[in-house]
């Protein structure tokens, strides 16, 4: 049974018909696509083949389908490549101060050479309102940011209905969908969106690829340049494996994905239910409802959340004390922070995000070892006081 691997939100395990497509462009299929010859035109097919398959996952043309690095250059790319696209015409944005930090830095990035950023606050479950949104568009605003569901927390946030605010002004909408695409239907033209970053390795893809995907007549600048690749709006190397990988675990995704939602769904009410039932003072964070559906984000009174994580650790469970990006981060949660949750909970929060291999037979085991830490772990706080 051993380990439990319960930080999904983190890094996904790649699937083994993902490793399998992507092997042959390590060693057999590895020319450059942008060459003329056999090899290299057989890559060239794979990415083309690859933008489709993403494409269909999120409800979007091929061809406004663009490969990167991952999220964090996506989110740049979007952000700061619209507000270049702008250049003098519009300074403002708008977006909330629960963002992954890939947002939040890009923001200030832009904030640091004149741009205004408005941060549309969020209620204590993590959720936007959009006619927040709305009331904060002036002339100037060039780009609305909201992610689509939150990386630490799991609260779903209303991204049609602030897409629709936008069309409505005029305004290019950026969502971070790295956690919705693959755990949750994602459908480009149902949320209204302009721009949608995407990265594999949150489904069941490798690290170190992604794509933003672009609407057709959105204003966007390249953040790269290069040998004009991606149609000239992103320069560098085609990573042939990766984007195979991604648009194997697209593919994927849209074969297995909701068979497997309703599966993890399961397992994660099992899990909460349990903890709340043998844990006091334990309290769910993010919406009760509107939340991704292997996400458990807790909060244990009087528990470091680090000492918990390492006590479970040792006894084969893996799991974070908040987002792993931000792994090392002495700093309180900004997302819990401004969901308004009291010091001594954030002190103690707790994710957990389950995944397609988990058991119930591991949930149970979960629920026990949690069990046993918090109470050790309080008992020792007492001790020292």
């Amino acid at each position: 049974m051993l380990p439990v691997y319960l930080d999904h939100a983190a890094t996904t395990p790649v699937a083994p018909e993902v490793l399998q497509a992507m092997t042959p462009f390590f060693h057999h299929a590895f020319g450059n696509p942008s060459a003329i010859y056999t090899i290299g035109q057989e890559a060239r097919e794979a990415i083309e083949r690859a933008r489709e398959q993403v494409a269909r996952l999120v409800n979007a043309e091929p061809d406004d389908v663009y490969f990167t690095s991952g999220g964090t250059e996506s989110d740049n790319w979007a952000i700061k490549g619209v507000a270049r696209a702008w250049r003098d015409r519009k300074n403002h944005l708008i977006t909330t101060p629960i963002e992954h930090h890939a947002v939040l830095e890009a923001c200030e990035a832009l904030r640091e050479i004149g741009w205004d950023v408005t941060f549309v606050p969020v209620d204590s479950t993590g959720l936007v309102d959009p006619e927040e949104v709305r009331r904060a568009i002036t002339p100037r605003t060039g780009l609305i940011t909201v992610m689509h569901a939150n990386n630490e927390v799991g609260t779903i946030e209303p991204v049609a209905e602030i897409g629709a605010i936008a069309r409505e002004h005029g305004i290019p909408f950026h969502t971070d969908a790295v956690q919705t695409v693959g755990r949750i239907p994602v459908d480009m033209q149902a949320l209204n969106v302009d721009l949608l970053t995407v990265s594999a390795h949150k489904l069941y893809g490798p690290k170190g690829v992604g794509a933003l995907v672009v609407r057709r007549g959105t204003p966007l600048r390249p953040l790269l340049d290069g040998g004009g690749q991606e149609r000239g709006r992103r320069g560098g190397t085609y990573n042939v494996p990766g984007i195979v990988g991604l648009g194997a675990a697209a593919e994927r995704a849209l074969q297995r994905g909701a068979e497997e939602i309703e599966g993890v769904r399961a397992l994660r009410d099992r899990l909460v239910e349990g903890i709340m039932e043998r844990v006091p003072d334990a309290i769910l964070t993010g919406h009760p409802t509107l939340r991704l559906p292997n996400n458990a984000h807790l909060a244990f009174a009087d528990v470091e959340g680090e000492s918990l994580v390492l006590s479970l650790d040792a006894v084969g469970i893996y799991c974070s004390a908040g987002a792993a990006c931000s792994s090392g981060d002495t700093e309180p949660s900004h997302v819990l922070v401004a969901m308004g949750i009291e010091p001594r909970l954030i002190e103690g929060s707790v994710r957990f995000t389950l995944g397609k291999d988990n058991t119930p037979e591991q949930i149970d085991y979960t629920v026990e070892q949690v069990a046993k830490a918090v109470q050790k772990l309080r008992s020792l706080r007492v001790s020292r006081i």
